[in-house]
């Protein structure tokens, strides 16, 4: 990724887990889940936003929710699981994307709140336009699960820092009701 071209950082919140007896690892999907995180796949497509590449945390809620999004994309996507995602820091999440080859345009990180909200909203810079006020607005208000933020971002990923990209975009999909 050179300086002079852009590329975009896409964050996704795990779709809505159930509470079952069992470690927050290991949580699954619940019903909403389960209809939700298609529906963020087919915003990804929907948007243009196909990812180059996917680092996903190895929680089973997080790895459920890109399966299910993936089977919406219409596309193979390289997929790393990484432990590090998993209930990190904003600052763990830079270390993470720094080190994304950079010739990947569009990277997908599948993580948790808060470490997913926190990253966003330390990323995005001032807004340039009433719809990215509205859009940093909304995301400072909640970060709910199956959201997408989509950061545009200029140089290297190793070069990310606070301030240092826009939000182009801010989606909470939903899927049908049964």
């Amino acid at each position: 990724m050179s300086t002079e071209s852009a590329g975009r950082l896409v964050l996704l919140r795990h779709a809505k887990s159930a509470w079952p007896d069992v470690a927050d690892h290991e949580r699954p999907l619940g019903p909403r889940g389960l209809r939700d995180a298609p529906a963020a796949g087919r915003r990804l497509r929907d948007a243009g936003c196909v990812p180059s590449l996917v680092i996903c945390s190895t929680a089973r809620r997080t790895r459920e929710t890109w399966a299910l999004a993936a089977a919406q994309l219409g596309a193979e996507v390289p997929v790393r699981f990484d432990e590090r995602v998993y209930a990190a820091e904003p600052e763990e999440l830079l270390e993470v994307v720094s080190e994304v080859p950079e010739e990947i345009r569009t990277l997908l990180l599948v993580g948790h709140n808060p470490g997913l909200e926190d990253l966003a909203l330390s990323l995005a810079r001032e807004a340039v336009d009433a719809a990215e006020a509205e859009a940093i607005a909304r995301l400072s208000e909640k970060f709910p699960t199956s959201a997408i933020a989509v950061l545009a971002c200029t140089g290297p990923w190793r070069e990310l820092a606070p301030g240092s990209a826009r939000l182009a975009d801010f989606a909470v999909p939903r899927g049908p009701k049964p």
